[in-house]
């Protein structure tokens, strides 16, 4: 109890921090957002004061900053300069991305382990260094180039998956640009997963398992790879924060009407209040995330204790 008290202490002086530095960028950007609202004629005095003063944009920097926490204390994430709940923005746009990111992280988990655990059994063969050669590639290839790539080739070209938009629901829009977002992230996790896998491999309660007659399979399986899951673990609980925040591009890509295409649109609007409050919402999950895996981390090996 102590210790989860004292990560959450840790986790919001965190939040305050970054938070700060988030309004800090948003809010020194050149350019009057309300001046911005009424494109190339002017707002009348009387609209343009009172939606100043309505937004604090007058206020220092930690005056306004001051207002947008004690909204956020009372559940509210802001409203744009066009009156817009920022809340309201992103509830609609939760479920693209959330359907995006849970699915690329489905896929890292599942054939990042699985490639790693193979790579680590066949250590090596032809078959690691295969998986080699792939967890090389996909961690140089940036992203975007990625994801126009597999788009042109595999979406346009072969036809195989949709080019863009989710008009055809899940997982069928969605499994295209969700291999692109998790290429990365399973490259990791193979790596991670195999490097432990190999080393538990050699360790003395394996070969004392193996003395008492336990099957290989059961070897690998029970004792082996709940010990070797500890660094994936870790690394995909804190990815999947990542993952929901960092589909900027890949929304961009292929047309996703989610958060991160939200963020991309209000980072070029200008639009200060929606770009912390997404950002705001973001962080959140992920010092969520990065405390949950602390204590998943006791439960999958019992010799790590907080004190």
């Amino acid at each position: 109890m102590t210790y989860l008290v004292r990560r959450l202490l840790e986790a919001l002086l965190v939040f305050f921090g970054i938070s700060l530095v988030i309004y800090a960028m948003t809010y020194v950007l050149p350019g009057d957002p309300i001046a911005a609202l009424a494109g190339d004629r002017p707002l009348a005095p009387s609209v343009a004061r009172a939606l100043r003063e309505q937004h604090h944009l007058d206020d220092p920097l930690l005056v306004q900053y001051g207002h947008y926490l004690a909204g956020l204390f009372h559940g509210d994430l802001g409203t744009d300069f066009s009156g817009r709940s920022v809340a309201e923005q992103m509830a609609d746009r939760w479920p693209v991305t959330l359907k995006l990111a849970l699915t690329a992280w489905g896929i890292e988990a599942v054939v990042g382990i699985g490639l790693g655990v193979l790579a680590a059994l066949r250590q090596g063969t032809w078959t690691d260094r295969t998986v080699l050669a792939f967890t090389i590639g996909a961690t140089s290839v940036p992203v975007f180039v990625l994801a126009y790539t597999a788009q042109v080739v595999l979406g346009v070209r072969l036809g195989w998956f949709p080019v863009a938009g989710n008009t055809d629901g899940w997982p069928t829009s969605y499994l295209l640009p969700a291999l692109c977002v998790a290429a990365f992230g399973l490259a990791s996790v193979s790596r991670l997963v195999r490097a432990e896998v190999i080393e538990n491999l050699r360790a003395d309660y394996v070969r004392t398992a193996v003395a008492k007659g336990l099957t290989r399979r059961r070897v690998v399986g029970v004792h082996v790879l709940r010990n070797s899951l500890i660094p994936a673990v870790t690394y995909l609980a804190i990815d999947l924060g990542y993952l929901l925040g960092g589909t900027v591009i890949i929304e961009g890509v292929f047309n996703l009407p989610g958060i991160g295409q939200l963020l991309f649109q209000a980072i070029r609007a200008h639009a200060g209040p929606t770009v912390v409050g997404v950002s705001t919402a973001l962080i959140l999950i992920f010092l969520a995330a990065s405390v949950l895996v602390d204590l998943l981390n006791s439960l999958l090996d019992p010799r790590i204790r907080h004190d």
